[in-house]
């Protein structure tokens, strides 16, 4: 049976996340809806990583198996026709071996997440940036997230519902820039916790506001204890920017 692999990209305000619901409101319903109005069977999609509502992905990879096979160019076509007007757009299709896992076989994800930091709210680009409206220092937050890169305990840092097995991962990169009137916080690992990259830009932010420091933020990390993380940034800044897979995928 025939494998495809998708690159998915959309605007995560109007769904309840990636994962299927019950109401049809999810991400994933809407792709298993458009490929079954296209091959008529009932099939599943699994996701490089589980967006929550309202976060956003510019390359989500996603792969389910189909009993007839199709050209790639056609099958993109065919699915982003079934998609409208849900603002879910698929970027590539690909047939791959039946071994490659878009959620296994990854060995590493990435996320940006955007702070407008001005007094003005957004116009264009609302829900989809954190509007803070002070100017938030960017060169303290790049300093006081080095205390994050590492192998660690993330416990601070993990969602109360967090169903992954171990508090531990390593996080490979962890970048605080300034845009312009933008904040862009990159984050890279292997693997997140649930909620991971929204309460370290949470607590990022505390250190650009000036009540936090470098020092503060080392000592949420090794307290291990969910009460000690700032506030949680919103969903609708963060976005899955792409998903590495070995070179044979």
């Amino acid at each position: 049976m025939p494998r495809y692999r998708i690159t998915i990209e959309y605007d995560g305000t109007p769904f309840v996340g990636w994962q299927s619901q019950a109401d049809g409101g999810a991400v994933q319903d809407h792709l298993q809806h458009a490929i079954q109005k296209i091959s008529g069977a009932s099939v599943r999609v699994r996701g490089a990583g589980r967006t929550d509502s309202g976060v956003h992905a510019l390359a989500q990879v996603g792969h389910f198996d189909l009993e007839k096979s199709w050209e790639a160019f056609r099958l993109r076509e065919a699915l982003n026709f079934h998609l409208k007007p849900a603002p879910i757009v698929v970027v590539e299709a690909a047939s791959v071996s039946t071994n490659f896992d878009s959620r296994f076989s990854a060995t590493a994800r990435h996320y940006l997440y955007r702070i407008l930091s001005r007094r003005a709210p957004p116009a264009i680009e609302r829900n989809r940036v954190w509007w803070v409206p002070i100017d938030l220092d960017a060169v303290a937050m790049k300093h006081g997230a080095q205390e994050l890169k590492g192998h660690h305990d993330f416990t601070t840092f993990r969602a109360a519902s967090c169903q992954a097995n171990s508090p531990l991962k390593t996080l490979d990169r962890l970048d605080v820039s300034r845009a312009g009137s933008e904040i862009h916080v990159v984050a890279s690992a292997r693997s997140f916790l649930h909620n991971q990259v929204r309460s370290m830009v949470g607590a990022l932010k505390l250190v650009g506001e000036g009540k936090w420091s470098g020092n503060d933020l080392r000592k949420a990390l090794e307290a291990r204890d969910r009460r000690a993380c700032g506030p949680v940034a919103p969903a609708c800044g963060l976005y899955l920017t792409k998903v590495d897979y070995p070179s044979d995928c």
